[in-house]
């Protein structure tokens, strides 16, 4: 099923209830960095993620350093910014839920 781009006014309502992600300056991707207590909860995260993202069939954008993971999302055929994208970082958010330190939360 094609993804409709959302207009600026949806994403802005999307991205008001969500911590952390910032809308890119072109305003065609949203990213968010997430910093872990190990390599191993980032990993995990990352697992988790991607179970997640297989089953919307839609892939994040991510590079992972030790207990860095950096993750950009966007919808390549729409050419924009979709529901999917904010589907998949509120199942990214809940997978990296309990796996960051507390001070960063």
């Amino acid at each position: 099923m094609k993804q409709e781009k959302l207009d600026t006014d949806a994403i802005k309502d999307h991205l008001h209830g969500m911590e952390g992600w910032v809308l890119a300056e072109d305003g065609l991707s949203i990213w968010k960095t997430f910093r872990f207590k190990s390599f191993v909860e980032a990993f995990g995260f990352m697992s988790e993620s991607a179970l997640a993202a297989e089953k919307l069939n839609h892939h994040p954008e991510w590079f992972n350093v030790y207990n860095k993971v950096d993750v950009t999302l966007t919808t390549h055929d729409a050419k924009g910014l979709t529901e999917l994208d904010f589907k998949l970082a509120a199942k990214m958010d809940k997978a990296a839920a309990g796996r960051m330190p507390d001070h960063v939360k």
